[in-house]
C-alpha cells in the first residue's frame, strides 16, 4: 500500500445495532488453553456471562449442567456447553 493512499475506513459499516448481553462462547474458549478439567474452567471463567439463545447466563451455572468433567479440546468444551444452552439467535439487551 502506498503512503499517499488515504484510509477509506471500514470495508463494512456496522451500524447502530442493539447491544447484546454477555460474551460470545468462542471468545471465552479462546482465552483458555486446552485440555482442562471442568472445575478449572469454572474457576477461571465461571463468573463470565455468556450469550445464549435464552439470554445471558453465567458460565458457571451452565457448567453445572454439563456432564463432562474434562475437556480435551476447545471443540469438546464448546460442544458440551452448546448442548446445554442450545443454538440459535441471541436476543438483544434490554435497555
Amino acid at each position: 500500500m502506498a503512503d499517499d493512499e488515504e484510509d477509506e475506513g471500514p470495508a463494512v459499516e456496522l451500524g447502530e445495532g442493539e447491544p447484546v448481553d454477555g460474551a460470545p462462547l468462542a471468545r471465552v474458549s479462546a482465552r483458555l488453553t486446552w485440555g482442562l478439567e471442568k472445575s478449572e474452567v469454572a474457576r477461571r471463567e465461571g463468573e463470565t456471562t455468556i450469550r445464549t439463545p435464552d439470554g445471558a447466563r453465567e458460565l458457571g451455572s451452565v457448567l453445572d449442567e454439563v456432564d463432562a468433567t474434562y475437556f480435551s479440546s476447545r471443540n469438546d468444551f464448546e460442544t458440551a456447553v452448546r448442548g446445554v444452552i442450545g443454538t440459535g439467535a441471541v436476543p438483544t439487551a434490554e435497555e
